[in-house]
């Protein structure tokens, strides 16, 4: 039945079970630092095009208070990236990064349809997605989090 505990599938070979016993934290980790670094670049590219230049974005886009919007975008996909992907206040900045990201889905690539090669929220939708899912789990146990014995 679903939700039972206790009751795991038995191993097709018993051998594997130290290596299960590491490996998903492991992997989570590797997911979260990769789609930390993601965000980071995406954001970097940003910087490196200049405040001016995210402000038009969001003014051609329609936002109100452009300025405030091209200010959290600047900061949510540098340092609050680079946080998740060292795992430090992880919760906080997966949870912020999924609601801008949700921001753009709806906004943004929504109208666009689905294909990201044509502007659509693919991309977007799976990032927000992860980012909730961060959200919900933490740093998990290879994360400055863990290592300093509190999360926010």
């Amino acid at each position: 039945m679903f939700g039972r505990t206790g009751n795991q599938p038995k191993l097709l070979f018993p051998s594997l079970a130290d290596f299960y016993a590491w490996a998903p934290e492991a992997g989570y980790a590797l997911m979260r630092i990769v789609i930390g670094y993601i965000l980071f670049m995406h954001g970097w590219i940003k910087v490196e095009a200049g405040f001016a230049a995210e402000v038009a974005y969001f003014v051609k886009a329609g936002f109100a208070l452009p300025v405030v919007c091209a200010a959290a975008v600047f900061f949510l996909e540098t340092v609050a990236a680079a946080c998740v992907a060292i795992g430090l206040f992880t919760r906080f900045f997966a949870a912020a990064l999924a609601v801008e990201l949700g921001v753009m889905f709806l906004f943004i690539h929504a109208p666009k349809g689905f294909s990201a090669s044509k502007g659509g929220y693919e991309y977007v939708l799976l990032l927000g997605i992860v980012m909730f899912a961060i959200a919900l789990r933490g740093g998990g146990r290879y994360s400055a989090d863990h290592a300093i014995g509190k999360e926010l």
